[in-house]
């Protein structure tokens, strides 16, 4: 087991479209990957993060990590309607979330090491902050989804990269008491968060 202190920063949206992605599809037991990261690293925490809409009825996933060792941010999705082509459509982009406290919580925790869940390129500059800071970069995501979820510029990035599909974490069929990636309205409060994992 390595000393290094390390925390998990998953974009439960990006997860759950290289689940649906792949063949046959890939779920994760949270369980299982919790118990994973830290049987080989200092362990520090682990965060989930999803955008929820008020329409969900399904809780099993949200709950489920709350009660076992998952730090969740959640905030509610917004809608706009699109004149250009007649329809609603729905944002929920966690990005800048996820930016923000991998570099507050790298410096306010002391960690080592990064594991971002995410194949989004828009992470490039967040990781060369870490790594400015001294801080290795371990990206998870997929080459085997077709097309390939992870961006080439973020692997390129990273100082590691590891394939989802391979990790020994799999639930082979969805489940709605672990692995459903869904959506509830509930907007955590970042400031009070930040103060209990300073603390």
């Amino acid at each position: 087991m390595s000393n290094e202190r390390a925390a998990l920063f998953i974009d439960g949206s990006n997860v759950h479209a290289t689940a649906l992605n792949t063949s046959p599809r890939f779920f994760l037991d949270y369980n299982l990957l919790h118990q994973y990261f830290a049987s080989r690293y200092n362990l520090i925490r682990a965060y989930y993060y999803t955008a929820l809409s008020p329409n969900s009825t399904v809780q099993s996933l949200t709950n489920f990590l709350e009660y076992n060792q998952y730090a969740l941010v959640e905030k509610p999705t917004k809608e706009w309607y699109d004149p250009s082509t007649k329809t609603t459509k729905v944002k929920g982009n966690m990005d800048i979330e996820i930016a923000v406290d991998m570099i507050d919580f790298a410096e306010s925790m002391h960690l080592d090491r990064v594991f971002l869940f995410s194949g989004d390129g828009d992470f490039v500059h967040a990781i060369r902050k870490l790594q400015r800071m001294g801080v290795r970069v371990t990206v998870v995501s997929s080459l085997k989804t077709r097309p390939a979820m992870i961006a080439d510029e973020l692997r390129k990035a990273a100082d590691n990269f590891i394939e989802i599909t391979e990790l020994p974490v799999r639930r082979q069929e969805q489940s709605t008491t672990v692995v459903v990636h869904e959506q509830r309205v509930s907007f955590l409060n970042r400031g009070n968060r930040r103060r209990n994992e300073v603390a």
